[in-house]
């Protein structure tokens, strides 16, 4: 016969008072607005330290006046992702601004999206598709690689890839190619950054509705919708709240994975 459940026979940690959480220090890529500025906001409102990174610091230092206005604390940094020297200064001054010198998460968003071209693959300029690899693949690998040092125990790596990897979007390849390297990266970080207990995923968002896709897309709040499981447009908030689960304490075994964020358009 079972025993009936009593609150005595509740373990101490259902029971006890949640202890208070820590406060981060989160870096975020591309962070002047759109998707960036998203993920800005919504880990400030959680009370963890930002660094809005952006080579658009006048970008950057619009988000931060948004999270101080809100009562977050933030530091808006200009850097340059495909340069190493701009990573490294900016990893350092991150790691100052931490209240103990250490990043406990990084969200690699910076990225060339809207004002890539869309051509056959015989016709893409040269001079673009090194440009699109340098910032989308080249940049999370030069940020990790600077911020690796300061990383805390148990640090998060958060690198934007998407969904059009898995679609194969035509005439695109520079763009899909360098996301799917993102994907590959995130799994080799994962391994090598695994054995000092941090974790490293990729979130895939599908379209999604920010200032660079409404500009990229007539009719963009219609587009797609009609092939996906969920019927409706994509918000930034959606693409956030993966990222609050891949940088919190509920996702702790979760590394080198891809997490498809598109409203069910397509299946892993």
């Amino acid at each position: 016969m079972t025993a009936p459940f009593s609150k005595a026979a509740m373990p101490d940690e259902c029971t006890d008072q949640p202890a208070l959480r820590p406060v981060r220090t989160v870096l975020i890529t591309g962070a002047a607005g759109g998707l960036g500025r998203a993920f800005a906001v919504s880990f400030a409102a959680q009370g963890d330290r930002v660094v809005v990174a952006d080579t658009n610091v006048e970008g950057a230092q619009q988000t931060v006046a948004l999270l101080e206005a809100a009562g977050g604390t933030a530091l808006a940094l200009q850097a340059n992702v495909t340069q190493l020297d701009s990573v490294t200064q900016l990893a350092a001054d991150a790691s100052a601004f931490a209240s103990d010198g250490k990043i406990d998460v990084i969200i690699n968003n910076a990225a060339i999206y809207a004002t890539v071209t869309r051509s056959p693959f015989e016709e893409i300029d040269v001079d673009e598709w090194d440009r699109v690899m340098a910032v989308n693949l080249k940049g999370p690998w030069l940020v990790t690689r600077a911020c690796s040092s300061y990383l805390s125990d148990g640090a998060a790596v958060i690198n934007l890839s998407s969904a059009t990897v898995l679609s194969g979007s035509a005439q695109w390849a520079h763009y899909v190619a360098s996301k799917g390297g993102v994907i590959a990266l995130t799994r080799v970080l994962a391994k090598e950054l695994g054995e000092r207990n941090v974790t490293v995923n990729a979130i895939a968002p599908g379209f999604t509705l920010t200032e660079a896709s409404y500009g990229l897309i007539e009719g963009a709040a219609d587009y797609g919708v009609d092939r996906g499981s969920i019927k409706r447009a994509s918000e930034p908030d959606d693409i956030v709240g993966a990222a609050l689960f891949l940088a919190g304490p509920g996702s702790r075994y979760i590394t080198g994975q891809t997490l498809v964020v598109d409203g069910g358009r397509q299946f892993l």
